[in-house]
């Protein structure tokens, strides 16, 4: 896969796991560079179950950044402190 390719999706993923993951998000360059490294992660994650990590600029592709993203989110809140409040 290209590397403007990964860029868009390690993005897009990036903000909607900060949309999806509740807390204060990260900025959007946090959002970015967690969506780029989580994609990285979501490729080791589908792997390690014997699927297939990223494979081109496709829905699944998306799917596989979104899930390394949301997981590398919440591992970030839980070192970083920034966790959803309780709402009234």
């Amino acid at each position: 896969m290209g590397i403007v390719a990964m860029l868009i999706i390690g993005g897009l993923a990036g903000w909607l796991a900060s949309v999806m993951v509740e807390g204060g998000g990260l900025g959007v360059l946090g959002d970015i560079i967690v969506g780029i490294v989580g994609a990285f992660l979501g490729s080791l994650i589908f792997g390690f179950f014997g699927g297939v990590g990223l494979t081109g600029f496709n829905l699944y592709s998306f799917i596989v950044a979104l899930v390394g993203a949301v997981v590398l989110l919440v591992i970030v809140r839980l070192f970083t402190g920034n966790r959803a409040t309780t709402r009234p």
